[in-house]
């Protein structure tokens, strides 16, 4: 696609990486096919080539609208089109770098800002851990549209640590929302690794991976919190004590993998946020390895399972098969939907608060997809995903670590 950058991006490292990716969509439209709001809403301008042509106007020196606004608001940022395109084209970093432009050109309703303020803040805080417990005690007295974001209180097991010292040694974030929400995810994972031979390492400084402000067009916040965790996680890197970084969250892992991308125009930290992202790997990579080890400590009953792989795990981190693939070895009767599997389910981060209906609506179908599996369960690798489905079912929704650490 021929891009004349208007004379405000020439020269720009946001602009150059721009034309790149819009010199390499050929606007087939293939993207369409596999875009959840398009297929939704049926609107040209609500799929990925739609978005495209408009952030390629604006980038080109159009004045982008409230309607440009909403329209690149309504993404999920899925990325089922990068796994669809053809051409290579690198969709998500463009969908940032035309959100932020966007968003200093139009000013947002009071209300908007207000509550993309309070999400970007909040989240990250040390408060929501105190608002969370909060909104626990009063739980039953809540709308239903916030007790849907307030879980039940976790089980004791979850602070539950490793003592154990091994050779062999891996970092983990625990992110932001994660330790509160679901902090059974966590020890959990570090019981898994244990059984396994693997000690986990964590460095308390680390915090959100910084995909909650970056999404929220937060472009220089979203950086803080990246150098933040460089910084805290450098000196476990420089010392050769861990051979990995490993993300039980894949929408932490997809952001993290990203954070050479993000900084290489940093010359302070583009060197060590290179090596971030290349010791990062998702939990679910060290199941091959690891399963073997596990097999013969895990009780004889199993859970029927239904499995939902994240869009940050199968589309952001093209990482498809291995979860499924290891269960059925450790001899779980593991199951896929039968159709949609590619599609989002409605959670992307914040977007559940943000585009509600859009939201429920994913949601919805993809429970009516795995319904006819009749699963005791379903199990996925992001808290996000969690979340949202459990939100609308009474079949319980869990990480799949956890089913391994409570049959060990």
């Amino acid at each position: 696609m021929q891009t004349n950058l208007a004379p405000e991006f020439q020269g720009t490292h946001e602009g150059r990486e721009a034309e790149a990716i819009l010199r390499r969509c050929v606007h087939c439209g293939f993207c369409t096919a596999t875009c959840p709001t398009y297929q939704l809403l049926g609107d040209e301008l609500d799929g990925p080539r739609g978005r495209i042509y408009l952030m390629k106007q604006v980038l080109e020196g159009a004045t982008p609208t409230r309607a440009t606004q909403e329209h690149l608001d309504r993404c999920l940022t899925c990325r089922n089109c990068e796994s669809t395109c053809p051409s290579g084209v690198q969709y998500g970093a463009l969908l940032e770098i035309g959100r932020g432009i966007v968003e200093a050109k139009v000013e947002r309703p009071r209300a908007e800002r207000v509550q993309r303020w309070l999400l970007k803040e909040g989240l990250p805080s040390p408060l929501f851990k105190p608002a969370i417990k909060l909104g626990q005690l009063v739980r039953p007295l809540l709308p239903a549209t916030l007790k849907d974001k307030v879980p039940a209180r976790a089980p004791r097991r979850a602070h539950d640590w490793p003592q154990r010292e091994h050779k062999r040694k891996v970092g983990l974030l625990l992110g932001c929302v994660q330790p509160t929400l679901a902090p059974n995810i966590n020890s959990a994972t570090a019981r898994v690794l244990d059984a396994a031979g693997i000690q986990t390492l964590v460095a308390d400084e680390a915090g959100c991976c910084g995909a909650i402000r970056a999404h929220l067009s937060d472009h220089e916040g979203g950086l803080a919190d990246m150098r933040r965790n460089v910084d805290a996680w450098w000196p476990l890197i420089q010392s050769g004590r861990i051979e990995a970084l490993v993300m039980n969250a894949s929408g932490c892992g997809v952001t993290v993998r990203e954070y050479g991308r993000m900084l290489a125009h940093d010359p302070a930290y583009a060197e060590r946020a290179a090596k971030v992202s290349a010791l990062t790997r998702d939990l679910s990579e060290l199941l091959a390895e690891i399963a073997p080890k596990l097999k013969s400590r895990l009780q004889e009953k199993k859970p029927k399972l239904a499995y939902h792989p994240p869009c940050t795990l199968q589309h952001g981190q093209q990482l498809r098969g291995g979860v499924e693939a290891a269960f059925k070895d450790l001899g779980f009767e593991l199951d896929l939907a039968t159709q949609d599997t590619h599609l989002c389910c409605g959670s992307a981060g914040t977007y559940s608060v943000l585009q509600p209906e859009l939201s429920k609506k994913l949601r919805d179908q993809k429970l009516a997809a795995l319904a006819p599996l009749r699963a005791e369960a379903i199990v996925t690798g992001n808290i996000g995903c969690m979340q949202q489905l459990q939100s609308g079912t009474a079949t319980p929704v869990r990480h799949w670590v956890e089913v391994l650490d409570e049959l060990l």
